[in-house]
C-alpha cells in the first residue's frame, strides 16, 4: 500500500525474509559460523539460542540452505512440545520419507531412525536435525530421549554422530540442559545471539530498505533511528514492526521522512494492540 510513496519495490520490513533482506550481524555472523563448523565437521549437538525475535529461525534457514548434498537428509521440527513416542514418529518422518504415516509405538520409531541414519552413513551422508523451540522439550522430558538418536548407527561412523542434532530456543535451554549432563557433554558449540547494538539496528534498517528497492538512506532520519533503538530494545521483529507501521503513517501524513515523532506514534498504536489483545 505505501510502497509507491517511498519509491520501493516491496515491503522492507515483511516478515517473510530471504537471501536479498537478510542482514547479519557480528553476533549472527559468528554464530553462523559455529553452526556451520558442527555440522561440517559433522559434530552431534549445536546449541542456538537468544530471546524471541532475536532472528534464530532467519539464521538457521540461512545456515541450512547454504549445505552441500553431502548433508542430507536436513529435517526441521518447528514446535517440538510432544510427548517421546510423538516426536520420534516425527523425525522418522522428517528424515525418511519412506517412513508410514501408520502408528509406531517408541522402539518401532527408534529402530526405523536407526535403519535410515544406517543407510544414510552407507552413502557417505550426514543427516542434521534442527529444532526449533527446543526449550519446549523440557515440558515433556523428551530432551533425554533426543541422546538416544545421537547413539544409533554411531558403531558404522567415522565422526562423532552420524547425525547433528541443532537445538535452537531461549536462553532458558542453557539451564535445561544443564540438567542432563548426558547430552550437555556432547555439545560441540554454543551460540547465544546478541541483541542488535545501535549501529546494528541503523545498518539493517538502511539494509531492509535498499532490499526493497529504496535509494534514499535519509528516509528514517537519526532520531528515528534512536528512538527504533530505544523502543525495539535491538531486536529484529520489534524493529521490523516498528518500521513498517512508521512507513504506513508516513504515507498516511505524506511525510517525505520518518521522525522519532512517527515512531512513537507507531510504538503507541503497536503497544494499544497488546493491551487489548
Amino acid at each position: 500500500m505505501y510502497e509507491a510513496h517511498w519509491n520501493l519495490l516491496r515491503k522492507p520490513f515483511d516478515a517473510k525474509v530471504d537471501a536479498g533482506t537478510y542482514y547479519p550481524s557480528e553476533s549472527h555472523q559468528a554464530a553462523a559460523l559455529k553452526i556451520h563448523y558442527a555440522i561440517e565437521q559433522r559434530r552431534a549437538v549445536a546449541l542456538l539460542c537468544g530471546e524471541s525475535g532475536a532472528g534464530k529461525s532467519m539464521l538457521l534457514d540461512s545456515c541450512l540452505s547454504q549445505l552441500s548434498d553431502h548433508f542430507a537428509p536436513i529435517a526441521r521440527i518447528v514446535y517440538p512440545a510432544m510427548p517421546a513416542d510423538q516426536l520420534l514418529k516425527h523425525i522418522a518422518r522428517q528424515i525418511g520419507p519412506q517412513a508410514s504415516d501408520s502408528t509406531h509405538d517408541l522402539c518401532c520409531s527408534i529402530e526405523l531412525i536407526e535403519r535410515i541414519l544406517r543407510h544414510n552413513v552407507s552413502q557417505d551422508c550426514h543427516a542434521v536435525l534442527a529444532i526449533d523451540e527446543a526449550h519446549l522439550l523440557q515440558q515433556f522430558g523428551t530432551l533425554e530421549t533426543l541422546r538416544l538418536i545421537l547413539n544409533l548407527a554411531n558403531d558404522n561412523c567415522a565422526y562423532e554422530s552420524p547425525i547433528t542434532l541443532i537445538l535452537c530456543g531461549s536462553p532458558s535451554l542453557i539451564s535445561h540442559l544443564s540438567k542432563h549432563s548426558s547430552l550437555e557433554d556432547r555439545v560441540a558449540v554454543r551460540c547465544l545471539i546478541e541483541r542488535f547494538s545501535f549501529e546494528d539496528t541503523v545498518a539493517y534498517i538502511q539494509h531492509r530498505m535498499r532490499a526493497g528497492g529504496c535509494s534514499r538512506d535519509d528516509v528514517f532520519d537519526m532520531r528515528a533511528m534512536e528512538a527504533i533503538q530505544m523502543l525495539a530494545q535491538g531486536i529484529p521483529r520489534r524493529i521490523n514492526r516498528l518500521c513498517d507501521l512508521s512507513l504506513m503513517i508516513g504515507f498516511a501524513q505524506e511525510l517525505r521522512f520518518v521522525s522519532s515523532a512517527t515512531i512513537e506514534s507507531a510504538h503507541l498504536e503497536l503497544s494499544s494492540h497488546r493491551r487489548v489483545a
